[in-house]
């Protein structure tokens, strides 16, 4: 699938600066150069690397409301300043040729002024202005974060559930308890301030996704792919996403074991042939355990996964290590989980790889528990900001469901 991306605010802008240094990264054609990235002050840009400059789009900056913090967390002011600059947006979007692209998708942090705020803004004008799907990935801020990321989350996710085709959501508080603070990666200096350490951690977090989006809506589009048996292609996802509602995206990966010797492939067909510490398992029963940890380990929004409508898993990585009987029982395993008949399956062959990768996108989920503390959570402070904003509720565009 290939897809127009939007990144609104801070945290959107971020994240589809990873996806476009991802997308070079592993050879794909996933948005065909199609990004725009908007925001309502210049030092949102000052990190973005892989957007090009005059794909970066400033509004609502010479509105008096509007400082050196942009919104300051203010939905409603978010939304207000889009709307007075909605032709200059407009105009932005000019420079998205959707007819090379199979929709768009729209990513903004929901807590924020500006992402959660004047996103829905940008996504009602996406919807008008294009004839394909226009989909929408939203961050949820974590517990510890202010009660008024809360609210905003809250009070953004039921627009953006009604305006997107479908919102594929990751939990901050799920994802950054799992990042190593530690790992070398990411060349942590011990001297560093805690304010530096969390935008490191929000970078990994930032990594992960990208790489979630793009094994799973960018699979089939790396450009030297081999031809697959099974090929995931774009109506398979969009076939999964047009049920709308709120999504939730599961991977996990496995190292291969790679040799060229005759012998260890004629070993690879006889099943449970292992080592002096005993037998391996098949190809087969590898597959079905890489679908199993995608489900089991992480989801990008813990949910009941029997509460979904569709379901989709795609497998990436040799074609030698997609086994057919596996592939099958792994289908099988996710219908009787996710409780639906509607799993749609597809692989991506990566000759060179050395790993085996499943990623399982769990449409229209309904039990998340998340949502609904986030939400009682915004409900119990919900006057205060009101009063704060000197907001009348009756006329806020943001509403509880």
């Amino acid at each position: 699938m290939k897809l127009a991306l939007v990144g609104v605010g801070s945290a959107g802008v971020r994240i589809v600066d990873r996806i476009i240094e991802r997308e070079v990264e592993t050879g794909r054609n996933f948005c065909n150069g199609n990004m725009l990235v908007f925001d309502t002050t210049q030092e949102a840009f000052e990190e973005v690397d892989h957007v090009p400059e005059d794909h970066r789009a400033l509004f609502g900056d010479v509105s008096p409301r509007i400082d050196e913090n942009g919104t300051g967390g203010n939905p409603d002011l978010g939304v207000d300043v889009a709307r007075e600059d909605v032709h200059e947006i407009s105009r932005a979007f000019d420079t998205l040729d959707f007819t090379e692209v199979d929709g768009t998708l729209l990513i903004a942090g929901l807590g924020g002024g500006t992402g959660g705020g004047a996103g829905a803004v940008l996504l009602e004008e996406l919807q008008a202005i294009s004839e394909k799907p226009v989909y929408a990935l939203g961050v949820l801020p974590e517990d510890d974060e202010s009660d008024r990321s809360a609210l905003n989350a809250a009070r953004a996710l039921p627009s953006f559930v009604e305006i997107a085709d479908n919102v594929v959501l990751f939990d901050n508080e799920e994802w950054t308890d799992s990042i190593d603070k530690d790992d070398e990666t990411l060349e942590y200096d011990e001297d560093a301030e805690t304010d530096h350490e969390i935008e490191r951690d929000y970078d990994e977090l930032n990594r992960s996704i990208a790489s979630h989006v793009l094994l799973l809506l960018g699979a089939g589009e790396i450009e030297s792919m081999t031809i697959a048996e099974n090929r995931a292609d774009a109506s398979d996802l969009s076939r999964t996403l047009e049920t709308g509602g709120v999504s939730s995206i599961g991977q996990a990966s496995h190292d291969i074991e790679r040799s060229n010797s005759l012998l260890s492939r004629i070993l690879a067909l006889v099943p449970f042939v292992g080592g002096s510490d005993g037998p391996e398992p098949t190809d087969a029963v590898k597959v079905k355990q890489v679908v199993r940890d995608a489900v089991d380990q992480r989801l990008s929004l813990p949910c009941a996964v029997d509460s979904t409508e569709r379901t989709l898993v795609v497998l990436s990585g040799p074609p030698s290590a997609v086994s057919r009987k596996g592939f099958e029982s792994a289908r099988h395993w996710l219908e009787n989980e996710s409780d639906t008949v509607e799993v749609m399956a597809g692989d991506e062959p990566r000759t060179k790889a050395s790993s085996l990768t499943a990623t399982v996108l769990f449409s229209n989920v309904t039990e998340v528990p998340r949502i609904d503390e986030m939400q009682q959570r915004a409900v119990s402070v919900k006057d205060e900001f009101d009063d704060e904003d000197e907001i009348d509720p009756a006329e806020s565009e943001f509403e509880f469901v």
